[in-house]
């Protein structure tokens, strides 16, 4: 690197010759806008760190124009739809879901609990500020045998009578379980397996099913050195660029802190792409999904 004092006389020669010196190589990015598809509003988040102003602040400086909003407790997601003009100052659109915690608790075993069941019937009659909830999750499945749960089962099939998209955390087996409750189900399978499911058996369920589509937060092998797409992931993008969204997955404090650089990094990586593949990607997938207008 060259010492301050020797380039600004490297400078001022350059400028005196009437030449420009070569500036620094830059990674392109992605510049439209972005619909961020696996977004939570903790308690952690809303009752400390992250007050309302300060979460929809971090969003418009991303340059977020849409969020699938969803929480533990649901009150995250209320106060995020009761914002209505702090939201419209800030160009969001606020999608919420109901989320099927009530507390930690209740993450290992809601698909077997009625009372979880309940719970997303109240919600759902009662809506929000913001207008009905238009999904359900994001739920995890640590082990793939549990989508077979009696309420698992009975929450897809709730989901496509009443057309909610589901967000789910699950590997690839549980896939192929929860939509043969509900095959016209629109799922959103977080993170596209966060264990790192082989592309080639991403693709298949693609394939497999229509409805299906992949959130990329927290992809493995997404991304290599440098922030860029790999080689696998380019290619499986590229060719099914409608089927695929981003997301920020900010389910503890450090990601809300993090939050303008976790889209960024999004920034970067959609760029490698063709630009309409990454303009579907970034905004126009998520918005189809909800029937949201063009920001």
């Amino acid at each position: 690197m060259l010492r301050p004092i020797l380039r600004q006389a490297l400078v001022l020669a350059a400028c005196a010759l009437g030449l420009a010196l070569p500036a620094p190589a830059l990674a392109q990015r992605y510049a439209g806008p972005l619909f961020d598809a696996h977004l939570h509003y903790n308690e952690e988040a809303w009752m400390s760190e992250h007050p309302l102003d300060d979460a929809l602040g971090r969003l418009k400086r991303a340059g977020v124009r849409a969020i699938v909003a969803n929480s533990r407790p649901n009150d995250g997601t209320k106060s995020l739809a009761a914002a209505r003009e702090q939201a419209a100052a800030a160009g969001l659109t606020v999608v919420p879901f109901v989320r099927l915690y009530r507390n930690r608790a209740d993450y290992g075993s809601w698909f077997n609990d009625e009372t979880i069941y309940e719970m997303v019937l109240r919600e759902l009659a009662a809506g929000t500020a913001a207008g009905p909830y238009r999904g359900l999750g994001e739920f995890h499945l640590y082990d793939s045998a549990n989508a077979n749960g009696p309420v698992a089962r009975k929450l897809m099939q709730l989901a496509q009578a009443r057309d909610l998209a589901v967000l789910a955390h699950v590997d690839d087996d549980a896939i192929d379980k929860l939509m043969a409750h509900a095959p016209q189900a629109r799922l959103i399978w977080a993170h596209t397996g966060i264990a790192g499911v082989p592309v080639e058996r991403v693709r298949a369920l693609l394939l497999k099913y229509p409805r299906l589509v992949g959130e990329l937060s927290y992809r493995p092998g997404l991304t290599g050195a440098g922030g860029g797409l790999s080689d696998e992931w380019k290619a499986l993008l590229s060719a099914h660029s409608e089927r695929f969204v981003i997301g920020s997955d900010t389910w503890i404090n450090a990601r809300w802190a993090g939050y303008e650089s976790l889209m960024a990094d999004a920034r970067r990586w959609l760029a490698d792409l063709p630009e309409a593949a990454a303009r579907r990607i970034a905004w126009d997938n998520g918005a189809g999904l909800f029937g949201l207008a063009p920001p």
